[in-house]
């Protein structure tokens, strides 16, 4: 059964619309053809069409026309072009200005049952691409934006006045702070949401294809250029491209760059046409432009037509109070994607004040790599410090946060520094035992001191290796 239904053939030709109506009824579809422009428009007006296949040369409205003019009142129309040889060109036309594919007369019926197959083979993947987007938007806890940190909340508030409008927007942040999922955010609460969103790391294609790689190229162009290949432009034509890391693009790809967000046109390597697109692009950079700009390396011009709005994506270490909460979203995450019986119940105390005190450099990748390490190894129903990476058992002991500190000072309780750190220390020997399985010279590797020093500590803190070891 076709995805699509209803076809109109529009075509001043009586054995076209004779033999299109024949073949294309036989496979499934409901077909109506008619003679001219005119009457093509008054029959889209009057019944819904899954698709127009329309000729480029037509009475009283030309094909090119009808096409803008359906588009115009039907956006969600699949547009399919046919023109005689020798008006390529407008045939070409037409596909910059909407149409899906075009086929050149004389054809063979089936030639246009492939085209119909390929469309619907393309609005199969925009309807899954919905249907993913929003059944994924109730799962959002889960992702990397979940946070109810005053920074957070104050960024989303800017991501939904972004959204709606065509702004091109620049992302900052440091690595792992989830830029591409803001700008997801951006594309999924946006018009252009049923559309296709692609991504793009411009630091990860040689500086030789990424041209190749943006815009397309023609068949021939250079010497592997067996075929002509559609650019990542055309693939996000109606949707949203995101150039993440937009710092490593070089000179020459700027200048096209900054020639598509000013005219709205690509021209493949190798072509000398242009096509038009329309694009919403959101770039991110963990690189300073503005220093890349003062060096040489990137176009000033370009800088402030990517920096029309800045969004900076805040660092863990500035949203501290965010760190349980997505810590346990890993969990929970991990627990099903690990098929984990018993599943993992949460963190313990000690756990929990490591990751808040940690200050999570590769910031919430890191955590999220943290936590699935940590689901993989426990083995009590809560992590424990030792399922945690080494590295936060190294890092410096917690503070207390403001909030504690305030309940101390109006408690009056213990602020004896020294006492907080040998605990701290202590809690870390008892766990580097349990996780080494009373190995002391594993257990001092792992606190990153000698073995000596491990057994001098171990007798000053009165702590039983073997008990530890049962624990573990």
């Amino acid at each position: 059964m076709p995805l699509f239904r209803t076809i109109l053939v529009a075509d001043d030709e009586p054995s076209i619309r004779h033999i299109l109506t024949l073949v294309l009824t036989d496979r499934g579809y409901d077909v109506r053809a008619v003679a001219d422009g005119e009457d093509a428009l008054r029959e889209l007006a009057a019944r819904d069409y899954d698709v127009l296949v329309c000729d480029v040369r037509m009475p009283k409205k030309d094909g090119l026309t009808v096409l803008r003019e359906a588009l115009a009142a039907h956006p969600g129309l699949t547009t399919v072009v046919m023109s005689a040889y020798g008006s390529q060109e407008q045939a070409l036309e037409a596909v910059a200005a909407g149409a899906f594919d075009y086929v050149q007369k004389p054809f063979k019926p089936d030639e246009i049952v492939f085209v119909l197959r390929k469309a619907e083979e393309r609005e199969r993947l925009v309807r899954e691409n919905r249907r993913l987007k929003q059944a994924s938007l109730p799962s959002a806890p889960e992702g990397h934006i979940l946070g109810e940190s005053p920074s957070l909340h104050a960024l989303l508030r800017q991501v939904s006045r972004l959204a709606p409008v065509d702004t091109t927007v620049l992302i900052s942040g440091e690595s792992g702070t989830g830029k591409e999922l803001i700008a997801r955010e951006l594309h999924v609460r946006s018009p252009r949401a049923p559309m296709s969103f692609v991504a793009v790391n411009c630091g990860a294609i040689p500086a030789g294809l990424i041209e190749s790689e943006l815009f397309g190229h023609a068949k021939g162009a250079f010497t592997d250029a067996r075929t002509a290949k559609r650019g990542l432009f055309s693939e996000a034509d109606g949707g949203t491209l995101f150039l993440d890391e937009v710092g490593e693009l070089p000179l020459s790809a700027q200048v096209k760059l900054l020639r598509v967000l000013q005219e709205g046109e690509i021209r493949p390597v190798g072509e000398n046409r242009v096509e038009k697109v329309n694009v919403r692009v959101v770039a991110a950079t963990l690189r300073d432009l503005s220093r890349l700009v003062s060096k040489g390396e990137f176009r000033e011009d370009l800088y402030y037509r990517l920096n029309v709005v800045n969004l900076r994506v805040p660092p863990l270490r500035e949203r501290r109070e965010d760190v349980p909460l997505l810590a346990r979203a890993f969990i929970s995450r991990f627990n099903r994607e690990l098929n984990r019986d018993p599943p993992v119940a949460g963190l313990s105390t000690e756990a929990e004040s490591l990751l808040v005190s940690y200050a999570w450099p590769g910031n919430v990748r890191e955590l999220e790599n943290a936590m699935e390490r940590a689901v993989l190894l426990a083995d009590e129903p809560l992590i424990l410090p030792a399922n945690l990476p080494e590295r936060l058992w190294a890092a410096p002991p917690p503070g207390p946060t403001a909030a504690g500190a305030g309940q101390v000072l109006q408690g009056g309780g213990d602020l004896s520094l020294k006492r907080a750190i040998r605990e701290m220390e202590e809690a870390y020997i008892r766990a580097a035992l349990r996780k080494t399985k009373g190995n002391r010279t594993r257990a001092a590797e792992l606190l990153d001191i000698s073995h000596r020093a491990l057994l001098y500590k171990i007798k000053e803190y009165g702590v039983d290796p073997d008990a530890e070891a049962e624990r573990g």
